[in-house]
């Protein structure tokens, strides 16, 4: 006789085994992405409001002279290269970030661009960077719906899916399709 409860349980065990790290990517990942507009998922982004000598004026300024700036600040490491947006501005490039001088007040601010640890990772294999990455995840997302099915039976009686599961199963399809008609 065939032991069919038996298969579901290792199933879904090994299934919920080997994908614990594509479940953990995702999660973090579908976390981040929900919150774009309160957070960059992907970049630290710091500014720090800086001043120069003023009046500076564009016939004097050379990569030297911003050379000497970056000195005060020491970005001069990073420099990258210089230019005049219009009259009053001064844009410097730097190697992760810019600087932005404006030349009358010499008020400026450093803007400084940092990869976000593990968030711009995980949401970098979100994205589906290649073909072989978007296999696993294709077989991964078809993993999860014979996760979901499976898990439906690995408990019986009252904690079950003809007890007490059929209940949270129910509200869990339930509240998708609220929001679905709320929201469309």
């Amino acid at each position: 006789m065939f032991k069919w409860r038996k298969w579901n349980r290792v199933t879904h065990r090994d299934l919920g085994y080997f994908f614990v790290g594509m479940t953990i990517i995702y999660g973090l990942s579908g976390i981040a992405l929900n919150h774009m507009r309160d957070w960059n998922p992907n970049y630290i982004i710091q500014t720090k409001e800086i001043e120069v000598n003023a009046p500076l004026y564009q016939d004097n300024i050379n990569k030297e002279f911003v050379l000497s700036i970056l000195r005060k600040f020491n970005e001069q490491n990073n420099f990258k290269k210089f230019y005049f947006p219009d009259e009053s501005t001064l844009k410097i490039f730097l190697q992760g970030g810019s600087i932005r001088i404006d030349l009358d007040s010499g008020m400026g601010l450093i803007e400084k661009i940092g990869r976000r640890p593990v968030f711009y990772e995980v949401n970098f294999l979100h994205y589906n960077p290649g073909v072989l990455w978007t296999w696993f995840s294709d077989i991964f997302s078809a993993s999860l719906i014979i996760l979901a099915i499976t898990g439906l039976f690995i408990i019986r009686g009252k904690n079950g899916i003809t007890g007490r599961g059929a209940w949270l199963t129910a509200t869990g399809i339930i509240i998708p399709l609220a929001f679905l008609i709320w929201l469309l």
